[in-house]
């Protein structure tokens, strides 16, 4: 019997449990790491990496028609459903602004901040909505290895486009061309302040992970420091992310971050007001037990926006 998962957005294609089955038809490597659990339903160890990344590996070819996806050793390995469910509330945000209906086609620009070595947004997004991905990240392995992905799959190569960041303590700068345009920006974060702490925390997965609690899903597993810890952490990252994007104002509709602790909503709003933003939304998600949400602003006033929409999401690809 499939369990629908009623948290997720309704059009995630994650809400029902994961039929290892048809996974295994499709990815038939998949199925040296499926097994029962104590509860007598198909699963796999959430806490073997290999176990997760060959998870993700097939539910990226059922799901979104990849041939091919790899990630190195040690870089994070994310659960799709969540990162899904981003792309689609971003989608509803850009319905909102177009009469409702969700812009599709090559034509609508999204900028990845932190697009990390597992590409996920920009697969994601281009696959379902048809939309294009420019993915930046300070860490050259990372982009080589997006770049990897994107030109082993045809379906992405023409529509995925990567930068490394040369300044490593900047998030826009060096990013936006002259008279470039992006409809939306998007970012998961650092969560973390310190080492230290990102350790712990992942410690403390793990070791969940390991009490036979097999249908929790795995959030961080592996992760390298730009991943998973900055200075100040996250509030610190979007309050910086905040500031810098007042400098693009006119070169981009709206922008977004994911925010993990509800804690950091008030002096990220008190930022945000600081630096003008016209419209300001929060959006909630839940995945589970996980809640989360992301905060979205804009600078451009209500004309503004009118004619963003005339201009570029109402084109046809």
């Amino acid at each position: 019997m499939s369990i629908e998962k009623n948290s997720l957005h309704p059009r995630n294609l994650h809400r029902s449990r994961y039929d290892f089955p048809e996974l295994i038809q499709t990815s038939p490597e998949l199925e040296k790491y499926v097994s029962e659990n104590p509860y007598g339903d198909l699963s796999i160890n959430f806490s073997d990496p290999e176990a997760v990344k060959m998870l993700n590996k097939s539910l990226l070819m059922h799901f979104y028609g990849l041939q091919e996806w790899d990630i190195p050793a040690n870089y994070l390995c994310p659960p799709i459903p969540g990162r899904a469910d981003y792309i689609h509330y971003l989608a509803d945000l850009l319905a909102a602004l177009n009469g409702g209906e969700v812009p599709r086609g090559k034509q609508i620009k999204i900028l990845d901040i932190g697009t990390g070595a597992n590409c996920i947004y920009p697969i994601i997004g281009h696959q379902v909505y048809g939309w294009s991905f420019t993915g930046t990240d300070i860490d050259k392995k990372a982009i080589h290895s997006a770049e990897n992905i994107a030109a082993l799959n045809p379906v992405l190569q023409h529509d995925l486009n990567f930068r490394l960041q040369h300044y490593p303590s900047a998030i826009f700068k060096g990013i936006f061309k002259p008279g470039e345009l992006f409809d939306l920006t998007l970012c998961n974060p650092p969560f973390h302040a310190s080492a230290e702490e990102a350790l712990a925390g992942s410690k403390r997965k793990v070791q969940n992970l390991s009490k036979g609690k097999k249908t929790v899903p795995v959030l961080n597993f592996g992760g390298q420091q730009s991943e998973l810890w900055c200075k100040g952490g996250e509030l610190e990252f979007v309050r910086n992310m905040i500031t810098e994007s007042k400098e693009y104002a006119n070169q981009c509709c709206m922008f977004s971050s994911l925010v993990s602790k509800s804690a950091n909503l008030p002096p990220l709003y008190a930022a945000l007001e600081r630096a003008g933003a016209t419209r300001v939304e929060t959006v909630s998600m839940s995945q589970g037990q996980k809640q989360s949400r992301f905060i979205a602003w804009t600078f451009l006033n209500d004309p503004e926006l009118e004619d963003w929409r005339v201009k570029r999401l109402t084109k046809k690809s």
